[in-house]
C-alpha cells in the first residue's frame, strides 16, 4: 500500500480541524486489524501505537510484530510511541515494520538531538515527549528539527488514567514556543492521555493539532460518532443514525 504523507501543511490556528489518533492500546486484542479497519472507518487520522519496556514504564505491552502486521491493515499513519529506554536502538526496526511518526522520550535518551536526525534520516517523522512533571525546557533547542511535540497528559504506562488539568498551560507554552523557535515548520502538538470530546476541546483551545484517544474510543459501540465528537464536528454527532 502507499504510505501516507508524514507532514501535514501549514497550520493555521483555528482553521485546522483537530485530528484524532486512536490507541489501538484500549481496543479489543482479539480482533486488532478489525479494530484498526473499525476506527478508520469511524474517522480516524492516525493509529497511535504504544510501545512499552518495563522499564521506563512499568508496562509492557506491543512490539514490531503487532506493527508489521497492522501495516498490512491500512496506509493511515502509524504514530508510534516508544516509551522505552535507549530509543535510539529501536528507531531502525520500528521504521522497517511501519511506523511512519516516532515519539521519543526526552527523559529517555541521553542522546535527543541523536534521536531526532536518526529518525528524520529514516524517512520518518520526528517526534519527542514530554511527562506531565517534565519540563518544555528539555526541548528548546531541539524544536526546530522536530515534527511533533507530544504532551503526555497523563502519567505514561497504561490506558484509561483521568486527564491531568494542570498540564495544559503547557500546551499553549509548547505552540508559542513552536512559533518563536519552530523557523516555520509545521510542526505537531500532540496531546495524549485522558481524552474524551470534553477535554479535547480544551485541549485543543490551548493550540493541540492533534489528539490521542484510547478507552474514550474504544469502550463506545459506536467509534465514528465518538470520533466525530472529540473533533468537535456536532453536525455529525446530531445527525439521525442510519
Amino acid at each position: 500500500m502507499p504510505r501516507a504523507n508524514l507532514i501535514s501543511g501549514p497550520l493555521v490556528r483555528g482553521a485546522v480541524v483537530l485530528k484524532v489518533a486512536p490507541s489501538i492500546l484500549s481496543a479489543d486484542f482479539s480482533r486488532l486489524g478489525g479494530e484498526v479497519e473499525a476506527v478508520i472507518q469511524g474517522g480516524a487520522d492516525w493509529i497511535h501505537i504504544d510501545v512499552m519496556d518495563g522499564q521506563f514504564v512499568p508496562n509492557l505491552t506491543m512490539g514490531l510484530p503487532v506493527v508489521k502486521s497492522l501495516r498490512k491493515v491500512t496506509n493511515r499513519p502509524f504514530d508510534v510511541h516508544l516509551m522505552v529506554m535507549d530509543p535510539e536502538r529501536y528507531l531502525q526496526m520500528f521504521r522497517d515494520a511501519g511506523g511512519d511518526r516516532l515519539t521519543v522520550h526526552a527523559e529517555a535518551t541521553k542522546h535527543l538531538h541523536r534521536c531526532i536526525q536518526q529518525t528524520r534520516a529514516l524517512g520518518a517523522a520526528a517526534s519527542v515527549a514530554l511527562n506531565p512533571s517534565s519540563p518544555l525546557s528539555l526541548i528548546e533547542h531541539v524544536v526546530s528539527d522536530l515534527d511533533q511535540i507530544t504532551i503526555m497528559t497523563v502519567n505514561p504506562g497504561f490506558g484509561g488514567q483521568e486527564f491531568i488539568a494542570s498540564v495544559v498551560p503547557k500546551i499553549k507554552q509548547a505552540r508559542d514556543l513552536i512559533e518563536a523557535n519552530g523557523k516555520g515548520r509545521p510542526i505537531e502538538v500532540l496531546i495524549d492521555g485522558g481524552i474524551n470530546a470534553e477535554t479535547a476541546r480544551v485541549v485543543e483551545k490551548a493550540g493541540a493539532t492533534v489528539v490521542v484517544a484510547g478507552n474514550a474510543v474504544f469502550s463506545q459501540p459506536d467509534y465514528g460518532r465518538v470520533i466525530s465528537a472529540i473533533k468537535g464536528q456536532q453536525r455529525r454527532i446530531d445527525a439521525p443514525v442510519r
